[in-house]
């Protein structure tokens, strides 16, 4: 008998390096297939389609909202939806393979809740809201006007910390890429 297939989850506010730590944990993990989302946006140049999102229209979105399609999903800004479409879900699962999340705080309760204990639900936390801040500051993506709607909602996602797993903070990248593959090994490998 194949051994059950689990699914990881990991949901931070922006810029507290989950993605950074998503992509090491694909290179030191056996087994682990990341989870492509949905999108209604436009590709962004060199973005490929069924390899970076899953591109479809905000009425197709929408039509599969409907329907039930998604594990979780969130319009971002009007017409601009993000969500994990429950068939890539279970296509990663089928062929046996964990699946990794890089979701937002709420996307990543939502699945947790789907899943239960098949899932491991990791909040990233930054050190504090002043080295996130310097951290998105240093991005130099945003505006002062958007760099303000992040701060708020990465305060908001804050309080959701402790619906999760585990919590990890990043507050040495080196020592938080060795937390996260311990903790999803530990974990891929419990019966």
């Amino acid at each position: 008998m194949r051994k059950k297939t689990k699914l990881i989850i990991l949901s931070a506010p922006s810029g507290a390096g989950k993605t950074t730590l998503v992509h090491h944990l694909m290179k030191k993990v056996p087994n682990l297939a990341f989870s492509i989302s949905a999108t209604s946006r436009k590709p962004r140049k060199g973005e490929v389609n069924g390899k970076d999102y899953y591109f479809i229209s905000a009425e197709e979105f929408k039509k599969k909202i409907r329907e039930g399609a998604f594990v979780e999903w969130e319009e971002v800004y009007e017409n601009q939806f993000y969500g994990t479409l429950i068939a890539e879900v279970e296509r990663l699962r089928k062929e046996g393979k964990h699946v990794v999340f890089d979701v937002d705080v709420k996307g990543g309760l939502s699945i947790k809740r789907l899943y239960g204990n098949d899932a491991l639900a990791v909040f990233i936390k930054p050190p504090s809201m002043q080295v996130l801040e310097q951290r998105l500051r240093k991005r130099s993506t945003e505006d002062e006007e958007s760099l303000k709607k992040r701060l708020a909602r990465a305060e908001e996602e804050l309080s959701f910390e402790s619906r999760f797993d585990v919590t990890l903070i990043n507050d040495d990248l080196e020592k938080a890429k060795k937390e996260i593959v311990e903790v999803v090994k530990q974990f891929v490998e419990k019966e």
